[in-house]
């Protein structure tokens, strides 16, 4: 059995040496669709779901959420965009480091870690980039 909730929130970044336009610093309002796979619980007060959607909605917004909304989301392996985030923290602005490139794939397969190492019996992560534009993460 598989459940589905859908968040949002709003984060910039780069992609430094790209070819197009989105070497520059730009925003997204990111639609995130996270997928949770589990048998039904058998007893108690959660009898017959899966998960309980505001237990979903907590995990997420404490591991994907609150770190990654009205962010600069950044390749902390990357110089230049380590400068700009050096920049911005020191206007006390937020921003968060990931070891990899922005894409919206790698920021797909960081929420699903993200969300598998906090106990979340996640199946996979769709995170939407634009309106028409995602990328879905299921795993290894």
């Amino acid at each position: 059995m598989k459940i589905t909730k859908i968040f949002s929130f709003d984060s910039s970044h780069m992609l430094d040496g790209h070819d197009g336009k989105c070497q520059n610093l730009h925003g997204h309002t990111y639609k995130l669709e996270i997928t949770v796979s589990d048998g039904l619980v058998q007893s108690g007060a959660k009898e017959g779901m899966v998960m309980d959607f505001t237990d979903l909605k907590a995990i997420v917004k404490q591991e994907i959420t609150e770190p990654f909304d009205h962010a600069f989301i950044y390749d902390g392996r990357n110089e230049r965009e380590s400068q700009i985030a050096a920049l911005l923290e020191g206007w006390n602005m937020k921003t968060l480091s990931l070891n990899c490139r922005t894409t919206a794939e790698n920021m797909s397969m960081v929420m699903f870690e993200r969300l598998k190492q906090a106990g979340l019996k996640v199946c996979s992560v769709k995170l939407w980039e634009t309106p028409t534009s995602c990328t879905e993460y299921e795993g290894v």
